[in-house]
């Protein structure tokens, strides 16, 4: 038997009666027992098309005999069931049911990401599912929901949006600043991309600690309109990792006191579009758009340092990129920096990509 969380959410038609025809139908599937079930709660809705109206959400707690393919084929059954009709993303609908936690299970697949890849900055996902399962394990958060609640929770958070140069970080962290009245923290230096300079070690060690002070405890505001940064300290102990073998103590005693990300939204490019972008800053100079800014500095440094040019400048970016992706989505990873709650946003699309970020800080309230 395994222990699943299951998401609910109407807001066509009848939603409480949706809910509770969903529930009667849970009962009665066969491998699953109903072992709880959350009250449900009105919240507006969140990301998706404008002039929706507001949506009733819960939870439910289940054990069940059915692998996860099967639990999702059995959720999708529920929805036809209840006419369920999938026009356009995160639009209204009859019903809506998410394998959000199954047991231990880590694991991203075609059709079926489990944990729920957006539930950790919910709040109207997490607030039920602490009413009947507080103590439910987040394995990549590697903390219990009612934690993962009181991450999204706290007085001053601290949102960074993380990214390779180039995969939009500034821009979306900049978007997503002006839409929520949030304090905007620019990279104060650019992450030193290993190379075999013989300065690199101290060009790491300053930018490192310039990015430090700027996110130091003791200066960190208390005001309840939180700080969203486009950088995240742990991406200059990834690019190190295979250069600096000092790296480890030496982020230690500088970034000791730094404030840890409530939420990190990882920022994922395709290599064809980080080269498109990249031939672009080389075609646009500063002086005439600071769009992906970020990209001409550092590509400058490996394009003296790297054979292959920009073919090897991308290659070089891209393995950055999954580095990030791995130490932010590791099952239980104790890295003392690394954000409980993480959302992975596609960046190719850098529009789609600002309205996915704003969507999941703002599911934050």
């Amino acid at each position: 038997m395994a222990r699943c969380l299951i998401g609910c959410g109407s807001n066509l038609g009848r939603p409480r009666q949706h809910l509770a025809d969903a529930l009667d139908l849970l009962r009665t599937m066969p491998g699953v027992t109903l072992l709880a079930a959350s009250r449900p709660r009105e919240t507006r809705a969140v990301g998706g098309p404008p002039g929706q109206g507001t949506v009733l959400n819960g939870a439910v707690l289940v054990d069940t005999e059915l692998s996860p393919d099967d639990v999702l084929g059995m959720l999708t059954a529920i929805e036809n069931t209840l006419h369920r009709e999938r026009t356009e993303r995160w639009g209204p609908r009859t019903i809506d049911l998410d394998l959000l936690l199954y047991d231990n299970a880590a694991f991203d697949r075609d059709g079926l990401t489990v944990p729920h890849p957006r539930m950790t900055t919910r709040r109207f996902v997490l607030e039920p599912c602490v009413e009947i399962a507080p103590d439910f394990i987040h394995p990549l958060a590697g903390c219990t929901v009612r934690e993962l609640l009181d991450n999204i929770s706290r007085p001053h958070p601290h949102v960074a949006v993380i990214g390779v140069p180039g995969s939009g970080a500034p821009e979306v962290a900049a978007h997503v600043a002006d839409t929520l009245l949030a304090r905007l923290l620019h990279a104060p230096a650019a992450v030193p991309t290993p190379d075999d300079r013989p300065d690199y070690a101290r060009r790491w060690e300053k930018s490192l600690a310039a990015s430090a002070a700027a996110v130091s405890a003791e200066t960190w505001p208390q005001d309840p309109h939180g700080t969203v940064a486009d950088f995240w300290l742990d991406t200059f102990l990834v690019a190190a990792e295979e250069r600096l073998p000092e790296a480890d103590a030496t982020f230690a005693r500088i970034a000791g006191n730094a404030v840890t990300p409530n939420v990190g939204i990882l920022l994922v490019a395709s290599a064809a579009e980080l080269e498109e972008r990249l031939a672009f800053r080389q075609r646009r100079p500063a002086p005439q758009t600071d769009t992906f800014a970020d990209l001409s500095a550092t590509t400058t440094a490996l394009t003296e340092v790297t054979p292959a040019g920009t073919a090897g400048t991308v290659r070089t970016l891209v393995s950055l990129q999954e580095r990030l992706r791995r130490r932010l989505l590791s099952p239980r990873n104790d890295a003392p920096g690394r954000p409980k709650s993480v959302v992975v946003v596609e960046a190719d699309d850098l529009g789609q990509a600002m309205g996915e970020a704003v969507a999941a800080v703002e599911a934050m309230v």
